[in-house]
């Protein structure tokens, strides 16, 4: 365990907050300051800390000082000094008694290296400052005279950034910069001293830090630093009694929604839930080479088709469920033209995302006034590695689900094969099912969807909502002899079955449950072919 000497000058709230978190299971030996007054000593009592107070006398020199804090703290046992708003330089007297030192500086330094950092941050009207964790180094001469340009200027360790508002005063500044730079900074860089990550050169003055980084083989790195700009402010979020903005991050070169033009001029802007439907729709339409056309709602699929051209797979995917289609978001990865675009204004849709509109498609979809419709332009480009997900205290973040199934991937694993048609199919089907809510279930034929079943928390109640799309709401369609994908395994026989009923005659499923003999051998007496894929494909947001 590492156990760290706390020098403060006053509040000592980083120490607190370290103390609080134990980030790597590290925890405070003592806390020392040089004011009896120091409302730290209060705080680290009740945390069960013991406390030290060597006071700066009249007469005493740095040196003298530093040797008194020496003798004080030669009866704890600790690993690293950490220092917060202890207000003296250090020398060598100190430095070279004592373990690693770290400080908190508040700003980026080189920048701003001086005791008001705050203040000459508004004063030099920078858009960005922070904080820097570093190691202390000595900063006296001879004489035990401090000098200036030495001042914190030992080995950076980390920097975090905080934005600066408009309207920023000094005070507002540094309470940010303490809450959300140096309250995740401080405790991150304590956290990789007690796992051994971090190695001070302090003749090359550097420090390096192995946890800091991504594995050789594309993992994720320790930290993730993004910067996003307020692009617009929302009428209201998911409902109307919620505030929202969008932010864009203008590093990103894949097609987007929150960098697409808005075509028709007058209509009204995109709200939170058009953002977050148009957003899906697109990743789904991506997912293939030919024409593509889906119909989203609430993110989730109502229909997806591919065809030899964009006009017919949006029909094809209309047609999977129309009365959802109402009031829904369209997503085409091919020129929208005029015959397309007629089709689309036939019944009430929110948005069209397409990468550019033939010009009669353009009038067309204009006479409609706040039909939404977006240009997100050529979707060629770079694919962005990670998606992430905010949680209340920190964020998931995942690499981008970009698996592609051909039909070799695909393991027969019943009496009765799959014929070509099939296997091509449970391609297309699987490429689709990949953007249905968990659990997901996906009826198809062709390369069009005839049912979907989504946001299950039963995958037999997800393939009976498919089924029943499929019944009552696909016009010109039909689940008999249609291919059904699952996301996940079945884990007994009792989904096949509802299949089955529905007249579905090939499956295609990952496997993987330890009931997969039996699902196999149900397969097989309801006449069904079935493969595996080796791979789920859960979307549970």
């Amino acid at each position: 365990m590492t156990r760290l000497a706390g020098l403060a000058g006053n509040r000592g709230r980083n120490l607190l907050n370290v103390a609080d978190r134990a980030p790597g299971g590290a925890e405070l030996a003592v806390v020392l300051t040089n004011d009896a007054d120091a409302p730290v000593l209060e705080a680290a009592a009740e945390r069960g800390v013991p406390t030290e107070v060597v006071p700066l006398e009249d007469d005493m020199s740095r040196r003298d000082h530093e040797e008194a804090v020496n003798v004080a703290l030669e009866g704890y046992d600790y690993d690293l000094v950490c220092l917060d708003g202890y207000m003296r330089i250090l020398s060598d007297t100190f430095l070279e008694a004592q373990p690693t030192t770290l400080n908190v500086h508040p700003s980026l330094l080189p920048a701003f290296s001086g005791m008001d950092a705050w203040g000459d941050a508004l004063e030099a009207g920078v858009a960005v400052t922070g904080c820097t964790v570093h190691v202390v180094t000595d900063a006296t001469d001879e004489d035990g005279e401090v000098v200036e340009s030495e001042v914190d200027m030992g080995p950076i360790v980390t920097q975090e950034p905080v934005p600066v508002y408009d309207g920023d005063t000094r005070e507002t500044l540094k309470e940010r910069v303490l809450y959300e730079g140096e309250f995740r900074a401080y405790p991150r860089v304590v956290k990789w001293f007690a796992e051994g990550a971090v190695d001070v050169d302090l003749d090359a003055e550097e420090a390096t830090v192995d946890a800091d980084a991504a594995d050789d083989e594309g993992g994720l790195p320790t930290r993730r630093l993004t910067s996003s700009d307020r692009l617009d402010t929302l009428r209201y979020g998911e409902n109307p009694h919620q505030n929202a903005a969008v932010y864009a991050d203008y590093t990103c070169e894949e097609a987007s929604v929150v960098h697409a033009e808005q075509l028709n001029e007058g209509a009204k802007a995109l709200s939170y839930n058009n953002y977050n439907d148009a957003d899906g729709a697109l990743n789904l339409i991506t997912e293939f080479d030919e024409p593509a056309a889906a119909v989203i709602k609430h993110t989730n699929p109502a229909g997806c088709a591919t065809a030899d051209t964009v006009a017919e797979a949006y029909e094809r995917a209309l047609s999977t469920d129309p009365m959802s289609a109402f009031g829904g978001i369209v997503a085409l990865n091919r020129e929208c033209d005029a015959d397309t675009a007629a089709a689309i204004t036939d019944s009430f849709k929110e948005v069209v995302v397409a990468p550019g509109y033939a010009e009669d498609a353009l009038e067309i979809l204009c006479e409609k006034k706040n039909l939404r419709v977006l240009d997100v332009g050529d979707l060629d480009g770079a694919i962005e590695r990670f998606t992430e997900k905010p949680l209340v205290g920190g964020r998931l973040v995942q690499e981008r689900d970009d698996q592609r199934l051909s039909t070799s991937d695909l393991e027969v694993v019943t009496d009765r094969e799959p014929t070509d048609e099939q296997l091509e199919t449970m391609v297309f089907a699987w490429q689709t099912l990949k953007h249905v809510k968990s659990n997901g279930i996906l009826f198809a034929t062709g390369t069009e969807t005839v049912g979907v079943g989504m946001g299950q928390v039963s995958r037999v109640d997800a393939v009976r909502l498919a089924a029943m799309k499929a019944e009552e709401h696909a016009e010109g369609k039909s689940a008999e002899g249609a291919v059904m994908a699952s996301d996940a395994f079945f884990p007994f026989p009792d989904g096949l079955e509802e299949a089955a009923k529905a007249g579905i005659e090939a499956v295609v499923q990952p496997g993987g449950s330890v009931n997969d003999e039996d699902v196999i051998e149900a397969a097989n007496e309801l006449g069904m072919s079935m493969v595996f894929t080796g791979q789920r494909s859960f979307r549970h947001d």
